[in-house]
């Protein structure tokens, strides 16, 4: 890390929260918010809880890059974050992190409702520490199993709305199902495309471990049971045809990706597999949103 300097501003901290990801849970936060109730979600929960949510991703995403910082020196993608060029150093990094989490607990637990606290809380750890401190570096299997920490947003979204309780509807764990087995083809993609790097940093992505052909193929496998998950909402009647159309086509034009990437050798491919992954998410999530109000 470079001499640690004076110039930090305040877009400097935002992105240590890595707003552009914080925005994607917390669209899948909201939908899970409206899924769960037929008619439109109270405008204090809708509020308190986005903003709950998004704190914990951002305190986490902080702890992210305080861990990795070394590796993001390393990597073309990361070299440029504010720890990693030293505009911002560890102490008031972590005073950040310590205070956007216990702000989104403390929040959630008294405005919105203990369960929806304890469950964020444990995917903040799970992600902060659980996956970044530890699977990261461990195994190459670390998107699929540190993966489910960040799938249940949703879950956080819907027991926000629905948890008063203290139990979890069937339904929401369907949402965090299509978004964990969503996460290893769309973090894969990139994976195959910053190889070098990866191998550079010693981080045992599976590109680096088992090699890029693969890897291409557990893209494909993943994308197929991923469009079998994504028909699931509408298979338990949870949607309607209106879903269960999107989420064929999308699902279809994933594969189109993978199965593109498998037989090309041009790396933009990759890039073009992981930029179409998160719209594909940004879409189904959006097609689960107008599916449920369709029909009522």
């Amino acid at each position: 890390m470079t001499n640690l300097n004076n110039n930090a501003t305040w877009k400097d901290y935002l992105e240590l929260t890595k707003p552009k990801v914080v925005v994607l849970i917390l669209v899948t936060a909201v939908v899970g918010m409206f899924m769960a109730t037929p008619g439109m979600v109270p405008w204090n929960i809708l509020i308190i809880a986005t903003i709950g949510i998004g704190f914990a991703a951002g305190g986490a995403a902080v702890v992210n890059h305080i861990v990795d910082q070394k590796i993001d020196a390393i990597m073309a993608r990361t070299l440029k974050r504010p720890i990693a060029t030293g505009k911002i150093d560890d102490k008031k990094a972590m005073m950040l992190a310590a205070v956007l989490s216990i702000t989104s607990i403390v929040m959630l637990y008294f405005f919105i409702n203990p369960l929806t606290a304890l469950l964020t809380f444990f995917g903040l750890v799970g992600y902060a520490f659980v996956y970044t401190m530890y699977l990261k570096r461990a195994t190459p299997q670390n998107i699929v199993i540190g993966g489910l920490s960040g799938a249940i947003p949703p879950l956080l979204g819907w027991t926000a709305v629905d948890g008063y309780a203290g139990t979890i509807h069937p339904h929401a764990l369907l949402l965090v199902l299509i978004i964990f087995v969503w996460t290893p083809p769309h973090f894969w993609a990139l994976a195959i495309f910053r190889r070098d790097e990866y191998a550079k940093a010693n981080i045992p992505m599976l590109p680096v471990t088992h090699g890029i052909d693969f890897t291409k193929t557990s893209i494909i496998l993943y994308t197929i049971l991923l469009i079998f998950a994504g028909l699931l909402p509408y298979l338990t009647r949870m949607s309607g045809l209106v879903y269960a159309i999107s989420s064929s086509i999308l699902g279809l034009i994933f594969l189109g990706y993978a199965v593109k990437l498998k037989l090309s050798k041009e790396r933009k491919i990759a890039m073009d597999t992981f930029k179409y992954s998160i719209n594909y998410l940004l879409l189904m999530f959006i097609a689960l949103l107008v599916d449920h109000y369709f029909w009522y």
